[in-house]
């Protein structure tokens, strides 16, 4: 009996010999999964890892015994390649200590349940005892995995019953034909699909979502989708190819790129998707030459936005605030050839008026037309109408630019107006529209909410052929919009087009603008036109490069002591203006919640020898300034969406 043990120590040390060779021999294959066949990296999945083949040489002592291992090994999902999945526990079965056993023992129950994975319930386990038999030993229960777009070895035959998961986007073969018909228990488990690249702006980008759930869902219905980088809401949620991109709305009802980067925070909660953005800067001011100025000023504004699916279509609220009423000097920003609306009864002349405290509250409803077409209603007050480009502060490319540009009345001074309605259509890659509003400008009271007739109106035509570019034309009638020069209406005509490009570590944008007013009073006519060109590059994801040239006319310029100084006759004589401003901005603390940046920029100014003695030869501006705006959203760092309760997070 001692011989014997020794003999049995001496097989035992030979077999571990041979077991540790053939690890070794075997590491390199084992290593060598085919790219797409290993589940890994899906959270929540986890199977044991596969066990190496021992050598021939380190045969089992019996026959009865080796059969046992080969047959559980057979049915051991564990030893499939490719199928270590974390968090989902697979049987295994055979292996080394099954040649000691006598008896195989039935596995726990544990083992084969896939309850702890999330949204899956696997059937209960029919437990049966063992019996002894020269017979290979079938495994209790051969879960062979169908998931399209996965290819794996098919399993074995087994007298077991099957246990079958489908999982749409994953493909395994299916196990082969069984020499005993058993019961297939079929699991499906929805998985999401792989989204499509955004396609052209206007609805015309698809997204997958999940099969059983709603578009971006977490606890609920909502109307969020997903799409590369880009975050969008459904119309009504009738089509996902019938989309809103959130980064294609700017200020009112005007369109953008919809590639455009988005500072802001969201969340879902109820079936609403709730995003808030803002924007400081506070800094140094400093206009140049006689007329000039050096202020501490502050401008800033909160915008608070809001989606939810209503009936058949979508509900979007949005309200737009600031706190340039008490952060700007009195009588506004110091700004060289600025002028538009009054200070203490005077028009305003190199400065930049305050925005109001209540900048927007607007309701838009959209209507799916089709699975490419939509209908919409925008009520406003206040509220932008259909005119113009968007207003300078939602613009790409004057995201980092704390001045407003000399065109603004121009261009783009309707964004702010107390009762806006407007209605239009959109398809593919077209949007036509069409506003009544109260054309005048707000008054120096920036506190309140004012009541005028609705004696204005507009239209805008947009096209955006994709998600880099966007180009509109409009046309709009202002009734008296002047406080100061009630008589006088303006006919405004503008053109614009804007262009912006993702870049690997950054993004560039950049903005055509051309703006013309045409206005009539008794027995006077003017046009002035203002030319903007403005781009802002981001690069090495901290670093911002911008740069706005303006032309723009003025004939407001000169007061009536002025226009004595200079031998000016002329109630209103016109000036070209040019100005030219380079500036950059460096982000000098950045988490995923907050971006905090410091920035300068210098502007030149080209003006008519006449206004020399006002103006002097030629004034520079400067301004140095501190940035706090929420983080650049990065959806690749949200997992399908950020921020969102009970939503995963892929960590960076």
């Amino acid at each position: 009996m001692q011989r014997l043990t020794l003999s049995a120590l001496m097989r035992a040390w030979g077999m571990g010999a041979f077991i540790v060779t053939g690890l070794i021999v075997t590491e390199t294959n084992a290593n060598a999964v085919a790219y797409g066949q290993d589940m890994q990296n899906m959270p929540g999945m986890k199977m044991p890892k596969s066990k190496p083949k021992a050598s021939r040489k380190a045969a089992p002592r019996n026959r009865r015994a080796g059969r046992r291992r080969r047959t559980a090994k057979k049915h051991d999902m564990g030893n499939r390649p490719g199928m270590n999945m974390p968090g989902m526990k697979m049987p295994t079965h055979g292996g080394p200590k099954a040649a000691r056993r006598s008896k195989p023992r039935p596995p726990k129950d544990s083992a084969n349940q896939m309850g702890n994975m999330p949204g899956m319930n696997m059937p209960a386990q029919p437990s049966s005892s063992p019996k002894k038999s020269t017979a290979p030993q079938s495994s209790p229960q051969q879960m062979p995995m169908n998931m399209p777009g996965m290819q794996m070895p098919q399993a074995t035959p087994s007298s077991s019953p099957q246990t079958q998961m489908n999982m749409p986007g994953m493909q395994m073969p299916s196990a082969s034909p069984n020499s005993q018909s058993a019961p297939e228990q079929k699991m499906n488990m929805p998985m999401p699909g792989a989204s499509p690249s955004p396609g052209a702006a206007g609805g015309t980008k698809g997204m997958e979502g999940m099969p059983g759930m709603e578009p971006g869902t977490a606890n609920g219905p909502s109307p969020l989708v997903m799409s590369g980088n880009e975050m969008g809401v459904t119309v009504g949620g009738a089509s996902e190819k019938n989309v809103m991109w959130i980064g294609q709305m700017a200020s009112g009802t005007s369109w953008q790129p919809a590639s455009t980067s988005m500072y802001m925070y969201d969340k879902i909660a109820g079936g609403w998707l709730l995003m808030l953005h803002y924007n400081l800067v506070t800094g140094i001011n400093h206009q140049g030459g006689p007329r000039g100025i050096t202020k501490f000023e502050s401008a800033n504004w909160f915008m608070p936005m809001a989606f939810h699916k209503l009936g058949k279509g979508t509900l979007g609220l949005r309200g737009m605030f600031s706190a340039e009423p008490f952060t700007f000097p009195p009588g506004g920003s110091p700004l060289l050839f600025q002028t538009g609306e009054t200070y203490k009864g005077r028009p305003l002349i190199d400065r930049q008026h305050p925005h109001d405290l209540w900048m927007e509250l607007s309701a838009q409803y959209t209507l799916a037309l089709g699975e490419r077409g939509t209908w919409f209603t925008y009520f406003g007050y206040p509220g932008e109408p259909a005119l113009g480009p968007p207003a300078f502060m939602h613009r790409a490319s004057a995201f980092e630019n704390p001045s407003a540009p000399l065109s603004h009345h121009l261009q783009d001074s309707t964004h702010i107006s107390f009762g806006v309605l407007t209605t239009g259509f959109t398809y593919r890659w077209f949007k036509l529209e069409g506003s009544i509003f109260n054309g005048h400008e707000p008054d120096e009271n920036r506190y309140n909410f004012e009541a005028h007739r609705w004696n204005s109106r507009s239209a805008r035509f947009t096209f955006s052929p994709n998600n880099n570019w966007a180009m509109e034309v409009s046309y709009g009638f202002l009734k008296g919009p002047e406080a100061a020069e009630p008589a006088t209406d303006i006919r405004r005509a503008t053109a614009s087009v804007q262009y912006n490009r993702p870049l690997k570590r950054g993004n560039w944008a950049s903005a055509f603008i051309w703006g013309r007013n045409h206005t009539s009073s008794p027995g006077e006519t003017h046009n002035l036109s203002g030319y903007t060109i403005e781009s802002t590059a981001n690069f090495l994801d901290k670093n911002y490069l911008y740069t706005r040239l303006e032309l723009v006319d003025k004939d407001e310029l000169l007061r009536a002591e002025d226009r004595l100084r200079l031998g000016i006759t002329q109630t209103h004589p016109a000036f070209r203006i040019g100005a030219f401003t380079f500036g950059g901005v460096r982000d000098i603390w950045d988490t995923r919640r907050i971006s905090m940046a410091i920035g300068s920029d210098l502007t030149f100014y080209s003006i008519p020898t006449v206004l020399n003695p006002i103006y002097s030869n030629n004034p520079v501006s400067w301004k140095v300034f501190l940035r706090l705006r929420p983080a650049k959203m990065d959806m690749s760092s949200h997992g399908i969406h950020g921020n969102m309760g009970g939503m995963p997070e892929k960590k960076p």
